[in-house]
This record gives structure tokens, sequence and C-alpha cells, in this order.
């Protein structure tokens, strides 16, 4: 490390050079009734991951009239936040699409003087070294926590501005690369999700086959009937709009009326998740059987180690007790209930996590089945001692239609291609990650150069 390096620490270079640490409004400046669906999105633990934001359908929003009552905890482009408590060695910077978002009572936000890049400093907050300082020093003795004494405790090693700047460019350039990645995903997710909206929830092609055959429509379908209609009959009808005949006669042209789910295509049924899909409910392991080596097989205990598509936290296990097979969905069953991931691999879980698969075998049916099913975990969300949680005898009375297997089959191989580009792209999000984090160490304590770190960076262009 050059001598021109300095070292000190979060509190002393504010007080020498300016800038803040703020944390989120307490008791009732911020009340549980001021929080919407729509707004502004409210940041607190949830939402700061390892170095970045991520919103969620939990996440709380506040309207503009609050943001104006106390634009003090406004976010800034640049902010760096740390969740309050429990995963304490998470950090994230605020991007400019995030500039303005709201800081929750959980957290805490770093606010940097000009002299100083903060791209720089969010990067050097995700080198192991300072995840596990911010474990060691977090307070609490039943849960880990921060507060703005330790956050200005927190040690900094800066070299000159130009070399922060250049240091952060490059390590940026990998990370626009996944976000680019990621991004595409949650295309391909949504492109999936919209056409298992439409069989199975809206039951699109049924409305269309009926229309055809001029079947009766329910009153309950008919102004549904009527959008289908005035889609399919417009010039600028969308190939999506239209199934290939092989796949629209595999629908049928009329609904029946079920007691417990309303109007269903004919031939389907009402039935139960414990009907139309294996489910195995976890079961923590004894707590000398984990490990951080690699020995045994991946864990995951709930839904803090769920990714965007796969589990990203992970420890290992030695002894495991209930398992999940590569590609089962994997549903958190306890606080909160209803989040969906998909095992990547064969995996051990715990008690916050089910393993689901449809009898059928399905892979993509059983994934954006359960994800169709967060309507119904919701009633769940109270339920328990200390949080929401659902029992296997809960989970398996969850209702759901019996499809016929030729359409699941169908599904599974239009979603299945979607699917596979998702799991391409999130190694490849993988590999960048990877080497983002092998990089990360060598040019903060300047161990690679910058000329040295381009060249590895060329390979991935």
């Amino acid at each position: 490390m050059g001598s021109e390096w300095v070292q000190t620490s979060v509190g002393d270079f504010l007080e020498e050079h300016g800038g803040e640490i703020k944390t989120g409004p307490f008791g009732t400046k911020l009340k549980a009734s001021e929080y919407s669906e729509v707004g502004v999105p409210v940041i607190s633990v949830g939402e700061v991951q390892l170095g970045r934001l991520t919103l969620h359908e939990r996440t709380p929003k506040v309207d503009v009239d609050v943001t104006a009552r106390m634009p003090e905890y406004l976010l800034e482009t640049g902010d760096i936040v740390f969740g309050r408590k429990g995963a304490v060695e998470r950090s994230a910077r605020v991007r400019s699409e995030e500039d303005g978002w709201f800081l929750g009572s959980d957290g805490i936000r770093l606010r940097l003087p000009d002299c100083c890049d903060s791209r720089f400093i969010a990067y050097s907050f995700l080198t192991t070294a300072h995840k596990q300082w911010m474990v060691q020093h977090a307070a609490g003795t039943t849960m880990a926590s921060l507060n703005e004494k330790i956050i200005r405790l927190i040690p900094l090693s800066l070299p000159p501005l130009p070399i922060q700047k250049a240091i952060a460019d490059n390590l940026e350039v990998i990370d626009n690369k996944i976000a680019l990645n990621r991004q595409i995903n949650t295309t391909l997710e949504s492109m999936a999700q919209a056409l298992f909206k439409s069989w199975f929830v809206d039951f699109d092609p049924v409305i269309d086959n009926a229309l055809a055959a001029g079947s009766e429509i329910p009153d309950e379908l008919q102004a549904r009937a009527d959008r289908r209609s005035a889609l399919l009959s417009a010039n600028t009808a969308t190939t999506a709009a239209r199934l290939p005949q092989d796949i629209q006669q595999l629908f049928p042209d009329r609904f029946v009326l079920t007691e417990d789910m309303g109007w269903v295509p004919e031939g389907w049924e009402s039935s139960c998740v414990g009907a139309e899909f294996d489910v195995t409910m976890g079961q923590s392991p004894p707590g000398h059987t984990y490990n951080e080596n690699g020995d045994g097989l991946p864990f995951f205990q709930g839904r803090a180690d769920f990714g965007f598509r796969y589990p990203s936290n992970r420890i290992y296990c030695s002894e495991p007790k209930r398992l999940a097979k590569k590609a089962d969905t994997l549903v958190s069953v306890r606080a909160p209930v209803g989040d969906v991931n998909m095992a990547s691999e064969e995996c051990c879980i715990g008690r916050g996590v089910a393993a689901v698969r449809h009898l059928s075998g399905s892979c993509s049916y059983t994934y954006y089945s359960m994800a169709q099913l967060r309507e119904h975990f919701k009633v769940y969300e109270g339920e328990g001692t200390v949080f929401g949680s659902i029992n296997q005898q809960g989970f398996k009375a969850l209702p759901v239609l019996t499809v016929p297997e030729q359409l699941v089959s169908c599904f599974d191989r239009i979603s299945g291609g979607l699917d596979k580009k998702i799991e391409l792209n999130t190694q490849g999000i993988n590999s960048l990650a990877n080497l983002r984090d092998s990089l990360l160490p060598k040019l903060l304590s300047g161990q690679l150069s910058i000329p040295e770190a381009e060249q590895a960076l060329d390979k991935v262009n």
C-alpha cells in the first residue's frame, strides 16, 4: 500500500471534511398508518442487500406529503445505507435512480463529502474484512444492531481521490454488467409470470375459445371477455395474444361453476396444494453440523437466504435432515410467509423453508403456481407466537386448480426456455461477482494496480 493512503475512521473523516450520519425516524415521527402501497419507497433493513438496494412486494411506501414534512430523511445519490438491525454486515450505495427514496426507522445513512468518492467507500464496505468488523462490533445480545456511534468507528483506508475514482470506475464496469443481466432476468421472469396468469388465472385462451364457439360467458368474466374480443379483433392485435392452434385446442371452450373457486374452465377441478404437489417441510439440523467451509450441502433456513431466483446467502450442513432437489421451488413458511425461490442444486432446508414440486415433475409450473399463491399466504402472516408462519396442514390446504397434464407440460416447454435463460444469466452474474470480489480486496489494499485490473476486465468485455 502506498504511503499516500490515509488510515482513518468514518467519524474522524467526517469531522475533518464534513458529511453526516442520520438514523431513520423513530416512534411517532413516522406512523405505520402513514404507510401505503404507492408513493415513495421506505428503505430499511429489508431493502439493504450487499452493495445494492432491492425493493420487494412488502416494501412500504409513503406519500410525498410525508417526505415533504421530513425532508431530512430523503436519500440522495451517493448516500450509503445500513440496516440498523439483523444483517449488520450489509450496506448499499444509493444510485441515481434511487435518489429521493425515504430512510426508514430501521435504516442509517452515511452522507460523505465531495472530497472522496462514495463509490470507492461503498466498495470497501463489501470486503470480507469490513463485514467481519461490522459483525464483531455490532451491539446487542439477541439481535445484532448498529447505531451512529458504531458507524463512526468504521475504519477507512483512502488513497488519493484520482485513485479512488479509477478503482471505482473499474469495479463499476463489472457491476454495470451484473445490473444489465439482472434487468434481463427480471424481464424474462415477468414474461413467464404474465403467461401463467393469462393461462391459469385469467383463463384468456378459454375465453377466446368460448367467444369463437359462441359459448355462454359468465357475468363475472364478461368484462374480461369484452377486452379479449376487442384485442383479438383489432388490426393491431399482437402475436402474443393469439396462441398457435395446437396449443389453443388444449383449452376448453366453456366454464363451469365450482362451490369454492367460482367459475373455472370445464374439465378443470378445484383442488388443494397437497393433492397437486409434493411438499417437503424443512427441519433444522443440529447446530454443530453447520459450517462455512463447504462441508456437506448448502443449507437454507428462510427468506433471508433468498435471492432474485436462487438463494444467495449460504452456509453448509454436514448432517442434513430435510432435502430439496435441484429445481424444486423453495417457499418461505416463516416471517414472511410465501416468498419463493428455486433450488439451483440439491440442498438442505431448515424450518423456515418448504420444498415443492408438481406431481407431474414440472419445475416452471410449480414455481409460478407458488408465486400466484401469495395472496393466500398473507392470511398466515399473523400466525405463530412471534412471527408469521404456516404449518404443513395449512400449506397443503391452500386452494389450487387441477390442470390437465398436457397443459402443464406445454407451459413448462415455453416458460422453461425463459427459465433456462434466467439460469444462464444467473451463472454469468455469479461469475462476474466472483471476479469483482477477487479484485476488490487487492485493489482496495493497493496490491493490484489499475492497469492489472483493466487487463482482467478485458477478458469479460
